[in-house]
């Protein structure tokens, strides 16, 4: 064993042997897949041992690398103390849009909470839409948020970390009094000849237009014509009741008086939900973000595509590192 192996190495074991699949750890430390592997190959040489087993469809570890996680681990983790021993300042409060104070990054955001000191401040943002989030984040007005990442443009994703956390299965927001509305699940077919809100006209929420527009392409269903975003959670429930409209959502969506929620069926759709950062931002709030992201999605299966048949984007696809 080298006493002077590089600590990079072992973040790169680390990763692939908590996710068990390359492109997901490559996200996850914003390297790209060809440099992760390299890195492993390289620890392996200096160790004199394979630390994983490789095939097309799996990655697992050997017993030489079941003995090396927790040690590596404690290196990363001295490591980690060490720098946050001589940081000098105390650091600033993250920025972190939520979008919406339920779902997905909320439970992250408040799962990370958890794991900071009380000096760390993890401050939430309430806007809708990655596509704005991205342009606060290159403007340094925010540091983190949630989307679909694989939607923004390449030049911006250039500029961005990106860690896949969740796949979201999709619903629809119905009227109580319509007629799928008894349903507990309701097939896409049965929305042929129905229009969907799915916050078209708002240029901060592109990307889940776009993703409408790619579900609804073939299936007969249409998307309510372009409206003025709608700011705050009393507003959209206002405008939603007022219009009568049927709203593409996710399952995990704040409640709407006089109205259902009903998942999306035959296929499942699902909509990618990644963390995105500021590329090169270094903060506790960010490890703690990250960590408590890889730990919800491992715990509750999030990156796991459900049994059913499902959908999702190629591109997405990819970016989420899922084998269609």
């Amino acid at each position: 064993m080298p006493y002077d192996t590089d600590p990079r190495l072992l973040r790169a074991f680390t990763a692939v042997a908590e996710e068990l699949h390359f492109t997901r750890a490559a996200a996850r430390l914003y390297v790209a897949q060809q440099a992760l592997s390299r890195d492993i190959r390289r620890l392996e040489r200096e160790l004199g041992a394979t630390l994983f087993v490789r095939s097309t469809r799996r990655v697992a570890l050997t017993a030489d690398g079941e003995r090396l996680l927790p040690y590596a681990r404690r290196v990363l983790t001295a490591q980690d103390e060490l720098a946050a021993a001589f940081r000098s300042a105390p650091e600033r409060p993250l920025l972190v849009d939520v979008s919406v104070p339920i779902g997905t990054a909320h439970a992250v955001l408040e799962a990370a909470r958890g794991r900071v000191p009380d000096d760390c401040e993890l401050v939430a943002r309430f806007h809708s839409g990655l596509t704005g989030a991205a342009a606060e984040i290159a403007a340094g007005r925010l540091d983190v948020s949630f989307g679909r990442y694989a939607a923004l443009p390449a030049d911006v994703r250039a500029g961005l970390g990106h860690q896949p956390v969740r796949l979201e299965p999709m619903a629809v927001l119905l009227r109580d009094d319509h007629p799928l509305a008894a349903r507990p699940a309701v097939p896409l077919a049965e929305l042929a000849g129905e229009t969907l809100y799915a916050a078209a006209g708002n240029p901060r929420t592109v990307e889940w237009t776009d993703l409408a527009e790619r579900l609804f392409a073939g299936r007969g269903i249409a998307t309510a014509e372009p409206f003025p975003e709608i700011e705050g959670s009393q507003e959209f429930v206002r405008v939603v009741r007022k219009r009568g409209w049927s709203v593409l959502a996710s399952v995990e969506f704040m409640e709407v008086p006089g109205m259902v929620l009903r998942p999306l069926v035959d296929p499942v759709p699902l909509s990618p939900v990644s963390m995105v950062w500021r590329r090169g931002l270094r903060h506790p709030g960010l490890d703690a973000l990250r960590t408590a992201a890889r730990e919800l999605s491992g715990r509750h299966a999030w990156l796991a595509p459900p049994g059913a048949a499902w959908w999702l984007p190629e591109a997405d696809a990819r970016a989420m590192g899922v084998d269609g």
